[in-house]
């Protein structure tokens, strides 16, 4: 009889047995948990980093950025409550997977299928409809696909009987702003950083937080700046500890010299533009230095859950008690009546100034504005008359119940830079509302026509909508959310990013704080 004799370290054949035993991961069990994790993190922002924008908030100095972030905190409560959308871009999805060796799929798809699956059913929720922004051929005809599939997947395969998932939705806004280089071996991560930090804008919605990958090739310091933004706000307590490694002195550093810049909640100047910043590493050629840093933004998304065979991952509501008590004042706010609207009018309006919009306010972003110019340059009409109008630019997601609007936040406006001077001077267009800053192209056609700039906070889109009480489309119906409408507003709340003579808050704002700062008047904490 043949004996098995057991080497000391050698696992015992009961262990071995029981490190064979898998786990059954059924499909629905994914489907339904990937559905709740998108839904739950629409309209709930992660408890770090409402607090971490709380205290961002309590310490800033300039009022312009304070009544921002008011916007933002009060805005996150109201979707907590609500169960809406904290952004009208609702994201596209990433999903970030690791997978135990021990399980086994009880599946008549791929892992690809059951994730779109589940996002499918979360953007298509009855109570909860959320706006679709992925394009099919993406240099071609732009197709919505309806859903918001496909999403971005990734797994590993780990030791392990287990799942464990992170779902992020991550912005358009935020997403644009990712930047690469190829640096030498000699160059400086941080002179990196603080060289494109300004070029960044503001339209990835600071205040937020930074990933940064470094090392590897250039896939794998993007997928690490990604995968960076996973963890969480902690910035505080190693400020408290000291760093230990490389990683953390660059993170430390970092934030430190970021928030020096002075750019602010928004782009308009403050002591607060990063929340954190999170960095990963890992060994790169000789030759180079791979970094990626890719932004977080005010709507920050994501949640993550584990599948252990017992069934789907549900998430459990916080508590309203995690969201501190903030109230808005308007306070002496300039009041504008849109239906009598004249260049006179615009004409009187500060930088910087809050205004409040009530009246018929016009719609339209990227494709309304393409194809209007193109219409404009063929000599045909337009079907909606601009004269002595504002235009907002936005995508709703669409109403549900009694609303008359989805979350209908600002998006981006120096995507409408290079329709600006041909609307401004074809149309008898008197402004526009949008989101951030506007390049110089833009903020000379303003001047050019004594027209005006108005910035809403991005990463309050709910609150936003409160403001609109009737909505209808006016033209470009096919258009879906970027057709023309025609919102009704009452006392809507935006700032005066750049007047009629061309001075732009975005350009004054940060360097005044930076000055501020590195003059010692105010100290960032």
């Amino acid at each position: 009889m043949n004996v098995v004799e057991l080497r000391p370290n050698q696992p015992k054949l009961a262990d071995k047995e029981k490190c064979a035993m898998t786990t059954i991961i059924r499909q629905q069990d994914l489907i339904d948990s990937i559905a709740d994790a998108l839904q739950f993190i629409s309209y709930y922002h992660p408890k770090d980093f409402i607090q971490a924008v709380h205290q961002a908030y309590e310490r800033e100095a300039n009022p312009a950025a304070k009544d921002a972030m008011a916007q933002i905190l009060i805005n996150s409560r109201m979707c907590a409550e609500g169960h809406r959308p904290i952004c009208q871009d609702t994201g596209i999805v990433s999903v970030i997977m690791k997978i135990g060796m021990n399980v086994q799929w009880d599946a008549d798809c791929s892992i690809e299928d059951m994730v779109n699956e589940g996002v499918r059913r979360a953007y298509n929720h009855p109570d909860n409809k959320l706006r679709a922004s992925v394009l099919a051929d993406p240099d071609g005809a732009r197709k919505n696909t309806g859903d918001n599939t496909p999403a971005m997947i990734t797994y590993k395969l780990v030791p392990g009987d287990k799942v464990d998932v992170h779902v992020v939705a991550k912005g358009g806004g935020s997403e644009a702003k990712t930047k690469f280089a190829m640096l030498n071996p000699s160059d400086s991560v941080v002179d990196w950083i603080l060289s494109v930090l300004p070029t960044m804008g503001a339209g990835w919605c600071p205040p937020g937080i930074l990933g940064i990958g470094i090392g590897g090739t250039a896939d794998k310091a993007m997928a690490m700046a990604k995968e960076a933004l996973l963890d969480p706000i902690d910035i505080q307590d190693l400020q408290e500890r000291g760093a230990s490694n490389r990683a953390e002195e660059l993170r430390l550093e970092i934030m430190d010299k970021v928030n020096k810049l002075g750019i602010g909640a928004q782009g308009l100047g403050g002591l607060t533009t990063v929340l954190d910043v999170k960095v990963k590493d890992c060994p790169t050629h000789a030759a180079n230095k791979p970094v990626a840093v890719i932004p977080n933004c005010a709507a920050t998304r994501l949640v993550k859950f584990t599948l252990d065979g017992s069934g789907p991952s549900l998430q459990t509501p916080p508590s309203l008690d995690d969201w501190p008590e903030i109230t808005w004042e308007v306070g002496s706010a300039r009041r504008v009546n849109l239906d009598e609207l004249t260049k006179e009018d615009v004409a009187e309006w500060q930088p910087g100034e809050t205004v409040l919009l009530s009246g018929k306010l016009l719609t339209g972003r990227d494709a309304a504005h393409k194809r209007m110019v193109d219409m404009i340059a063929k000599g045909e009409e337009l079907p909606v008359d601009f004269t002595n109008r504002m235009i907002y630019y936005v995508g709703p997601v669409d109403p549900v119940g009694n609303e008359v609007v989805g979350p209908a936040g600002p998006t981006t406006a120096t995507r409408m830079d290079k329709f600006t001077r041909t609307m401004l001077e074809k149309t008898g267009l008197a402004g526009m509302v949008g989101k951030a800053e506007r390049g110089p192209a833009a903020i000379e056609a303003i001047k050019d026509n004594k027209a005006v700039y108005l910035m809403a906070v991005g990463g309050s889109a709910y609150l936003v909508s409160k403001a609109i009480k009737a909505a209808k489309v006016l033209a470009f119906e096919d258009l879906g959310m970027e057709a023309i409408y025609e919102f009704e507003v009452e006392d809507m709340p935006v700032t005066v990013a750049v007047d009629s003579k061309g001075e732009s808050v975005h350009q004054t704002g940060p360097k005044i704080w930076k000055a501020k700062i590195e003059e010692g008047i105010i100290e960032v904490k």
